[in-house]
């Protein structure tokens, strides 16, 4: 090829308001069609009408149903002014929509005259009614009259023993292509043909900013021929889930070393419709497959003699028991019937996969991006163990934010590796960290370099994107550190981002899609293509994802997996192997492993569309309390502002929606900026109502209105959208707080003046006087190396385990202050963590210094693990560590 257009950002501004235009146009005109319906000679009504069809002609050439053919019946309908008949086609076209009715059976939207809303008839699919429906984008610049012929050629296709069912979608250009791949979500798969025209011929409005950045000239400079195979790769890189066909007239033979890259399959000029239908069918199939969980229904299906171990397989303790029948009654029988071991037979072992596991994990690494995955049944608090085991040894150092999960600390103190602490920005005024800034991070690695201690340095771990939402740039962090370090391991903590890898924006911040540029680029510099590149050649992309898929995909608790992108992974191949084993059950729940393969079928399938649409309810969340006068007088959801210092931001964007003026693009800002704010995080600040966010989040979201949330700081509740959130849940999260302010409001209406100045104390301690969040101060000189910070905190943790070294000191005793003004050092023999906010405050072997005390008295929470209130702090005697020093 002669050069390579850009690929478009995938605008989430734009495509959450172009999902929400659809819905909301069709709603109108549903509305607009039954006024005149009962009312013909409403003209203003008639004229409204008319500029929605008009809004929804465009849009709708990008979905199959209601489809050209049926449009095209709407807007007979109008211009004969027949306005019953067109109210009931609108309203079966908006029942199919919400109901997506369509995708299990034909909906016939073309009504007669005579016919009421309740005439409504369904033409169904026969035995196609249960199978999963997608729709196929065909990519050609065709007459009306060839695209009819064209889909029809593909639709009569369709046979009773397909295992799918499909409809079509024409476009075409180039332009068109990628707005119905961004904008339709049910797309799977895409036929690329001929050559194409770049720019559309449609009036596309609004859903023109959904391929902003998109190099038109440098397509319209390639050879026509060309121009499928670049657009095949833009696809690739937007929705890498998608199953891309190419349709030439070039000689297959010699066009598919240069272009088949991004493709499935190749086709020569018109070959026939079968051969492609079952192509596509057959992309789709290979997705969908879940070997462990078909091996496991077809486990429980069989009969069988149990005579080993697990007295409930196959439900045998149960239904024999007079007094537990309730809980087969309660779960089923299916979960017993596929109740069993790796040892019993017929089934995968997950510490040595060799059949329909192995297979599984293969799947799952295609899906995310990866080498190769592991799953975990225990949690990532395992998989980070895990991770650290295989990878670190004593003497190591890592690299670790502070404010990481927990379990990323008990790892270092397993592995013996020496611990640097980075420091996190602060935000004092809502009460938790937000990351590590780069420049802390390359800062480290300059000042062991100039300690000569760099070849120690093996890993750094980092969380991406953090429990608020705060998320890494990871292409741009490994970039600079490999600079210095070229040899450098990254582990990224993404338990919270699992979702990530199927939303375009959102990829492009996740640690394997960076690994994977990140190898493009430096294959491109040693074949000599990119001399300039600052990156060194002897650099080597290691990196290591732990995902909880349980957190924020399907699957069941404690489900996760290890994603690894690592080049000399041959070589760590057998400590990893040893540290799977040594933390890994030899009774793995079988449930929990067929759940991560559908999790992943499903992520693969329709993650796009579920992140999407989680995406929008939570930008509309946002919106809603944003707008509505008593919500935003006690509450509102923090910005990229609030929880992103302006040098790590510079986009300049403050929030991705305002009230006064609206939706800011967001993708600018996770193009440009450090760190980035992940709007399905909504962070609401309650200081104003003069309640703790813990008591809110008990006293009025629990108790009151049945409101789950993880997490709060002193004065803030954390929200959290997923997949599985619905309009009806975040109604009623809108409700409750509607209500929730309303109290607020009388209270404050009916309040005495003596009243009046409590709360107003209150909101002070809450807005106003809050402690600066303490940072890591250091290890002892008995833990710490000579010339740099790291700590060798195993040694400190197991010296701790002699009670005879330990002593307690309480918060309370102002004996302690008076000892940290006279300079001696008082060193935590545990992990302290006050919950909220989770991070651990001290580490067995940090030195304690007055900011630490003072925050922790004045946290409101009662819940602190390693800290007893009626003992008080664990502390080392004094003269212990003197003996440690002189070791």
């Amino acid at each position: 090829m002669s050069g390579t257009p850009s690929t478009p950002g995938a605008s989430l501004s734009a495509h959450f308001n172009a999902s929400r235009l659809r819905a909301d146009t069709w709603n109108t005109a549903k509305d607009l069609s039954s006024r005149l319906a009962a009312d013909p000679a409403n003209e203003a009504a008639a004229a409204e009408l008319v500029e929605a069809l008009r809004i929804l002609e465009p849009i709708e050439s990008y979905w199959a149903f209601p489809g050209k053919e049926a449009f095209g019946h709407l807007l007979r309908a109008q211009r004969q002014r027949d306005w019953r008949r067109l109210a009931t086609m609108i309203q079966r076209c908006v029942r199919g929509l919400t109901s997506h009715s369509y995708r299990t059976r034909s909906v016939i939207v073309q009504a007669g005259a005579d016919e009421e809303e309740d005439g409504l008839r369904d033409e169904s699919h026969g035995e196609q009614h249960a199978k999963p429906y997608f729709e196929l984008l065909v990519v050609d610049s065709v007459s009306p009259k060839e695209e009819e012929a064209l889909r029809d050629g593909l639709l009569a296709m369709r046979r009773d023993e397909d295992k799918f069912v499909y409809d079509v979608v024409v476009a075409p250009s180039v332009e068109d292509a990628l707005i119905a791949c961004l904008f339709n979500p049910v797309i799977q798969a895409v036929v690329v043909r001929y050559e194409l025209p770049v720019a559309s011929e449609r009036g596309l409005g609004d859903l023109g900013g959904m391929v902003e950045g998109l190099d038109q000239r440098a397509l319209e400079l390639l050879d026509p021929a060309e121009r499928g195979a670049a657009l095949g790769q833009m696809l690739k890189d937007l929705r890498p889930e998608l199953d891309l066909y190419l349709v030439t007239s070039e000689s297959v033979e010699e066009a598919a070393s240069a272009l088949s890259r991004p493709f499935r399959r190749m086709f020569y000029r018109q070959e026939d419709y079968l051969e492609l239908h079952l192509s596509v069918l057959r992309g789709v199939g290979s997705r969908y497959r879940t070997p462990f969980f078909k091996a496991l229904r077809r486990y429980a299906e069989q009969p069988t003699g149990v005579f080993h171990a697990l007295p409930i397989s196959r439900g045998k303790s149960i239904v024999k028991s007079h007094w537990i029948q309730d809980m087969a009654r309660f779960y089923g029988m299916n979960v017993f019937l596929a109740e069993t071991s790796a040892t019993s037979g017929g089934l995968d072992s997950l510490l040595d996969p060799q059949g329909p596991l192995k297979e599984s994990q293969e799947c799952a690494a295609r899906a995310f991006g990866a080498k190769r995955t592991y799953f975990v049944t225990n949690g990532t608090s395992t998989a980070n163990k895990i991770v650290s085991q295989a990878l670190l040894r004593p003497r190591d150092i890592v690299l670790v934010d502070r404010n990481c999960h927990k379990s990323v600390h008990y790892s270092v103190v397993l592995s013996g590796a020496e611990v640097i602490y980075l420091k996190a920005y602060p935000i004092d005024e809502f009460s938790f960290y937000g990351a590590v800034p780069l420049s802390e991070i390359t800062a480290q690695l300059r000042e062991l370099e100039a300690a000569g201690q760099l070849d120690r340095v093996r890993m750094i771990v980092l969380t991406n994107c953090t429990f608020d939402g705060i998320v890494y740039h990871p292409y741009r962090v490994m970039e600079e550190c490999l600079k210095i370090k070229p040899d450098l391991i990254f582990h990224w903590d993404e338990a919270w981002f699992a979702y990530a890898g199927f939303s375009p924006t959102y990829r492009r911040r996740t640690a394997m899609d960076a690994a994977r540029r990140l190898r493009e680029r430096l294959k491109a510099k040693r074949r000599g293509e990119a001399p300039e590149d600052p990156l060194p050649e002897n650099a080597r992309v290691r990196v290591y994802a732990t995902q909880s898929t349980h957190k924020t995909l399907t699957s069941l608790r404690q489900g996760s997996m290890i994603h690894v992108a690592d080049q000399d992974f041959h070589e760590v191949e057998e400590s990893y192997r040893e540290a799977y084993m040594t933390h890994t059950s030899t009774s793995p729940n079988y449930q929990i492993l067929a759940s991560l393969d559908l999790g992943r079928r499903q992520a693969e399938l329709e993650g796009f569309e579920l992140v999407s649409k989680q995406v929008e309810l939570a930008l509309q969340l946002r919106e809603q309390i944003a707008a509505h006068p008593l919500l935003s007088r006690w509450f509102r959801c923090l910005t990229p502002k609030d929880l992103i210092p302006e040098q790590h931001r510079p986009s300049g964007i403050e929030a991705y929606y305002d009230h006064s003026e609206g939706w800011t693009p967001m993708v600018e800002s996770w193009e440009k900026d450090e760190f980035a704010l992940d709007p399905t995080r909504l962070t609401l600040y309650v200081g104003r109502t003069g309640v703790d966010g813990d008591t809110f989040k008990k006293r009025h979201l629990m108790e009151r209105h049945g409101i789950q949330v993880n997490k709060t700081s002193r004065n803030s509740v954390l929200f959290m959208t997923n997949i599985g959130t619905t309009r009806s849940s975040v109604a009623h999260l809108i409700d409750s707080l509607i209500k929730i302010a309303d109290e607020f409001d009388q209270a404050a209406d009916e309040e005495s003046g003596a009243e009046r100045r409590a709360r107003e104390r209150r909101v002070r301690s809450l807005t106003e006087e809050l402690p600066p969040l303490p940072d890591f101060s250091h290890f002892h000189a008995a833990f710490r190396g000579e010339s740099t910070p790291e700590g060798r905190m195993r040694e400190s943790y197991f010296m701790a385990m002699d009670d005879e070294n330990c002593d307690h000191v309480r918060l309370d005793d102002p004996q302690l202050d008076a000892d940290l003004a006279a300079g001696r050092e008082i060193v935590s023999a545990a992990f302290v963590t006050p919950y909220p906010p989770g991070f651990p405050i001290l580490v067995p072997g940090e030195v304690i210094e007055q900011d630490i005390l003072t925050y922790m008295r004045a946290l409101d929470t009662k819940e602190i693990h390693g800290y007893r209130g009626d003992l008080g702090l664990r502390v080392f005697r004094d003269g212990v560590l003197e003996k440690g020093e002189q070791r």
